[in-house]
């Protein structure tokens, strides 16, 4: 197990992005805490959070009830005789492209695609999220090309991709992405599987795929 002076600055460093707002921060807490469960980001970086909060979630996050349970090198948490454990679910899902302008990118996400921008993070900002509906997606700044020449294309090596219910709402998006002057890698056509899909290309010639059901 870490040192557990290393685990206290783990703790003040939590208490601290939460002072700052760092988004990436509020699904650690709703995970880790039980209390923060059913809060959303904003609603998790608007509570009351204390150092004692921090400390909590770092001892949750090693597999203690609390950072008592942790500095006394109690036994890991067990559930209660006669309660079964639960299966782990994932509640949500987040595709990271890594761009050179993350005002650039953000322009053309709002702009073009429709997304909205949840919060831009760093002095200059290197990090962003941003969301349409349910979906979500993370922007992350790069220094240098993460592919090699045209490969990406080539290969169709897709970064994202985002789905709808019917075949009528993908028509009209793509529809809607081609009156915006979008640049597509592949028109909407439809595929072997019965999906019906096109990919467009962002600034940075991330591959973006859009997928929605034949009629």
């Amino acid at each position: 197990m870490p040192n557990i002076e290393n685990l206290r600055k783990q703790a003040k460093q939590y208490l601290r992005w939460h002072r700052e707002r760092y988004y990436p921060v509020a699904p650690q807490i709703r995970a880790a805490l039980p209390r923060f469960r059913h809060f959303s980001d904003e609603q998790i970086l608007d509570a009351n959070f204390k150092l004692a909060d921090a400390q909590e979630l770092v001892a949750r996050q090693m597999g203690f009830e609390g950072w008592q349970a942790l500095k006394s090198g109690a036994h890991v948490m067990t559930q209660e005789a006669g309660h079964p454990v639960p299966r782990p679910i994932l509640s949500s899902t987040s595709a990271q492209l890594f761009v050179a302008d993350i005002k650039a990118s953000c322009d053309f996400y709002t702009h073009k695609l429709g997304f909205a921008v949840d919060f831009v993070y760093g002095d200059p900002p290197y990090y962003g999220q941003l969301t349409r509906d349910h979906a979500r997606l993370a922007l992350r700044v790069v220094g240098e090309p993460v592919f090699i020449g045209d490969i990406r294309e080539r290969e169709h090596l897709l970064s994202a991709s985002f789905t709808v219910g019917t075949t009528d709402e993908i028509k009209q998006l793509f529809l809607s992405y081609q009156a915006a002057g979008v640049r597509f890698h592949q028109t909407l056509k439809k595929e072997p599987w019965s999906a019906r899909t096109f990919i467009v290309i962002d600034p940075d010639g991330n591959l973006t795929l859009f997928a929605g059901p034949v009629d």
